[in-house]
């Protein structure tokens, strides 16, 4: 059942692993020191150093449960990160494992494995480099940190970068069969291998880290929002890109998506419905550029994206401004029948039970929805990675093996009741007495007081046309911890929404940015960033974006704001360039 299935859950799991990286600081546009930090402490700026041992902490390195494999030097050069080479400086690569164990519950062997690069000229900063997805495997620790593509990631930034597999060795839902699995994959692994990886640092460079860093996109994102509220004493830097912090829930809503999808489906050849054919891809490009011509010209300049999102909600209706089929039309394209348009409206004001209570966010009317990786969320995931992940890893009790091989994903998907088998993610027993909910979802997460009081700080980005975690509800957590926060929860913490972008990268979005230099400056030296520049990676760019519209120059760029500020044009100056949009 595993080998036959690790092809489906290696489709990076719930989100992506955390491989796509950032400008170069020289193209930063960090807008002064935007705003007060209200008196709170300010950190200060780490100090270099440079590694003292490599090869032979193999052999002399003695940590708790931690075993550590190999340690050997990396010369200078490059090393590819999602098809693309990055160039790497010198530096030390280690690996092991912690906690080694076998199961009582599946007899199956764990651990927590791990790698660790850590440069010969090191920045005296560590990063913890929080993969997306189901984990499950130890992806290269290069510290790409955020943008559609790697560009210059922590690593090639002077950072010590760890990675790991979160405790479990493939990336497959399996694992959540064992309770100290589930704990491991939800927050525990990272209480494990943090001060591991401290004292691996200052065993190799004779100090420990001054500063500290925690980033990831997706499950990764959820992995910072999770360390941001359980370790807040551990980090100095949170960066938390479209997180899922809310993952059992959202996971739970791609089912449901399933169950709605279905209602216009064609069947396939085993009398299934086809989810494809519920909304063709024409079809999506259709409602994308609908959405775009009613909400283009809202922050003041058509320019094929929409800053404005808020506005748009009010101004775009999918009943009017899409076209709808008569009876008997051919699916071209060109309309959406009303049976599509009630469905549609269904997904996105999110999923609710027979009470009428919402069981999950909904999301907003974006073009970015166009893109091709917000269809593949809404149709291919709920049968390939979801229903797994619910049924093992989001429930409890969780499956067996044996009963999930008798179905398949998507009559698992279509089966699911949010009635009766919703619930059970806050469900607990003796064996598994902590509930998905507990173990995956950041406690109190509108009080980050400790995060606030030491001196840290938080950058949150989102692509707004995400198809499996809502924009909207990180928004929402934003709006709580403001109100928590008594309004100056921008003292420390910060979102950015990114137009048209889905989920972590794409669409029809300038998706490339550097959010970790901004976060250092911010923590480091008080310059807390009001903006971020955001490029577009056309023609010349190392990863190009094949989803940019014509219309855009390759290297349009525009102004990440502060949630809730938009983007608006200036009234004067090239539509292409971030100098002609203010903030506001």
């Amino acid at each position: 059942m595993k080998k036959r299935n690790e092809g489906i859950w290696n489709l990076h799991g719930l989100g992506r692993p955390l491989a796509w990286a950032a400008l170069p600081a020289a193209a930063l546009l960090v807008a002064g020191c935007g705003g007060s930090d209200g008196g709170l402490r300010q950190l200060s700026a780490a100090s270099p150093g440079t590694l003292q041992s490599c090869a032979n902490l193999a052999t002399t390195l003695a940590l708790p449960n931690t075993r550590i494999t190999s340690a050997a030097p990396v010369a200078e050069g490059e090393l590819k990160a999602t098809g693309v080479n990055t160039p790497i400086p010198a530096h030390c690569l280690v690996k092991g494992a912690m906690n080694q164990r076998t199961s009582a519950v599946d007899g199956n062997s764990y651990a927590i494995g791990f790698e660790m690069r850590m440069p010969v000229a090191w920045n005296g900063r560590f990063l913890y480099q929080a993969n997306g997805g189901l984990d499950g495997s130890v992806v290269t620790a290069l510290g790409a940190t955020s943008g559609g593509a790697p560009v210059a990631p922590a690593l090639s930034q002077g950072f010590a970068v760890l990675s790991s597999d979160a405790g479990h060795s493939a990336p497959t839902p399996f694992f959540g069969v064992d309770p100290q699995a589930r704990l491991d994959y939800g927050y525990t692994a990272v209480g494990s291998l943090t001060p591991m990886a401290k004292d691996l640092i200052k065993s190799a460079y004779g100090k420990a880290p001054d500063r500290s860093y925690f980033a990831g996109c997706s499950n990764g994102g959820r992995h910072a929002m999770v360390a941001a509220s359980r370790y807040a004493d551990q980090y100095d830097g949170i960066l938390a890109g479209n997180p899922g912090f809310h993952l059992p829930k959202a996971a739970t809503a791609q089912l449901w998506k399933a169950q709605q999808y279905a209602k216009v489906s064609t069947p396939d050849a085993n009398g299934q419905p086809d989810l494809n054919t519920s909304v063709t891809a024409a079809e999506y490009k259709l409602l994308g550029s609908r959405i775009l011509a009613k909400c283009d010209a809202l922050d003041g300049v058509t320019d094929g994206q929409v800053n404005d999102v808020a506005a748009c909600q009010s101004a775009f209706n999918l009943q009017t401004d899409v076209p709808s089929c008569a009876p008997g039309a051919a699916r071209d394209g060109s309309c959406l029948t009303p049976a599509q348009k009630t469905v549609l409206a269904d997904i996105f004001a999110g999923p609710k039970n027979s009470k009428g209570e919402a069981l999950y966010t909904g999301t907003w009317f974006d073009p970015g929805v166009g893109g091709t990786n917000f269809a593949q969320w809404h149709l291919g995931s709920p049968a390939t990675r979801d229903a797994g992940a619910v049924a093992f890893i989001f429930t409890s009790p969780p499956s067996t093996v044996a009963a999930f091989s008798a179905t398949t994903g998507l009559q698992y998907a279509l089966a699911f009741s949010m009635e009766t088998d919703y619930p059970k993610m806050f469900a607990t027993s003796a064996l598994y007495p902590e509930s998905p909910w507990s173990f995956m979802t950041p406690p109190n997460e509108a009080d980050l007081g400790t995060l606030k009081e030491r001196g840290a700080k938080m950058m949150v980005y989102h692509g707004i046309a995400d198809g499996v975690f809502s924009p909207v509800d990180t928004a929402n957590w934003m709006d709580r911890l403001q109100a928590n926060h008594q309004g100056n929860a921008a003292s420390f913490a910060r979102l950015y929404m990114v137009p048209g972008m889905n989920h972590c990268s794409g669409g029809p979005a300038t998706d490339q940015f550097d959010m970790l230099a901004p976060l250092v400056q911010w923590v480091e030296q008080g310059k807390a960033p009001d903006t971020v520049l955001a490029q577009a990676r056309g023609a010349g760019a190392n990863v190009v974006n094949a989803e940019l519209p014509a219309s855009w120059s390759a290297n349009r760029t525009r102004p990440l704001c502060v949630y809730p500020k938009v983007a608006r044009y200036n009234g004067t100056g090239d539509v292409e360039s971030a100098s002609s949009f203010s903030c506001k």
